[in-house]
């Protein structure tokens, strides 16, 4: 099968498409062959090598953690799924990624795409809108009546934080530059900051939850804006002082995500009842160009939605 792979860290120059064997499933798995899958910040990350000692794996590296295709096989004990369902997930994260035609994943991992959802638009959702959930609900705790602010709305996680947070009742502000101000309203954002003009913590008080997904003084900021004891500020970029939230007597909470099948049902659910939109800024074809160009555009950090390629 066909794979675009590193064989060693450093830039997108590193990104080769190469042949596989086509992988084995053992018990408890299926076999998926890819329609799409999607780049997100990680996969450069760890292409560059950031990750290198949370994730020591050998090479060659498959990049890739979105995967929404067809089932091809499936393997012995799996009961739920049978070949030709059309299915989305969020791998385990391992060194076999997604970034090839066909991918094994454990089944409970999976989720039906709903009828009313592209292949397309399903890649987009995994990692992305695990992420969300896990920061709003997992950690974040949030609640109908709380008011919430999501940095970056506009982003690829962000802009399905926003939406989820709106579906659990929460007020939701958002931090977004002018040309993304309509965008997030759409979603559900209740106020837009603009981040270029305006300084959120002079602006907002007495927040219950921030969720960050930018870091450096954007988290150390976010601290101001929460209520004492009760507050919580949850990040997906690290916590980078431990010392920080005791100093304004709130909760700080870092987010490594964890892939979840049953997540994903409940968010194909809310697409299926038109509750959830994903935003697709870009989407390029299957290959060597196309996954080089994709890291690119991620790497500008000036992406509304996500990023996906077709195959």
């Amino acid at each position: 099968m066909r794979a675009v792979a590193i064989k060693q860290y450093g830039g997108i120059e590193q990104l080769k498409e190469i042949e596989l064997e086509r992988p084995t499933i053992e018990s408890g798995q299926v076999l998926v062959r890819l329609e799409a899958t999607s780049v997100n910040p990680i996969d450069w990350k760890l292409r560059e090598g950031y990750l290198r000692q949370m994730l020591d794996w050998s090479f060659p590296i498959v990049l890739g953690w979105d995967a929404a295709g067809v089932i091809e096989e499936v393997g012995a004990n799996v009961t739920e799924w049978k070949v030709g369902d059309r299915v989305f997930a969020r791998p385990e994260t391992t060194r076999h990624g997604t970034y090839a035609e066909f991918v094994a994943v454990d089944a409970h991992l999976l989720s039906f795409i709903p009828d009313n959802m592209t292949s397309v638009e399903a890649a987009a959702v995994p990692l992305a809108g695990l992420t969300a959930w896990q920061a709003l609900f997992t950690h974040g705790n949030v609640a109908e009546g709380e008011r919430v602010l999501i940095h970056a709305g506009a982003g690829g996680v962000g802009h399905l934080a926003i939406q989820l947070a709106k579906h659990a009742g929460a007020y939701v502000y958002t931090t977004a530059s002018k040309k993304n101000h309509e965008l997030v309203k759409q979603l559900g954002a209740d106020e837009v900051i603009d981040y270029k003009t305006e300084s959120f913590e002079n602006r907002l008080s007495e927040l219950d939850l921030v969720f960050d997904t930018v870091g450096g003084d954007v988290q150390s900021n976010s601290y101001k804006v929460l209520k004492k004891e009760t507050g919580r500020l949850v990040t997906i970029v690290g916590i980078q002082d431990e010392k920080e939230a005791a100093a304004y007597d709130v909760k700080a909470y870092g987010v490594w995500l964890e892939p979840d099948g049953e997540q994903l049902k409940r968010l194909a659910a809310l697409v299926e009842e038109s509750q959830l939109k994903v935003v697709i800024h870009a989407s390029y074809p299957f290959s060597e160009k196309g996954i080089k160009d994709a890291h690119s555009l991620s790497e500008t950090g000036h992406v509304s939605g996500k990023i996906v390629i077709t195959f």
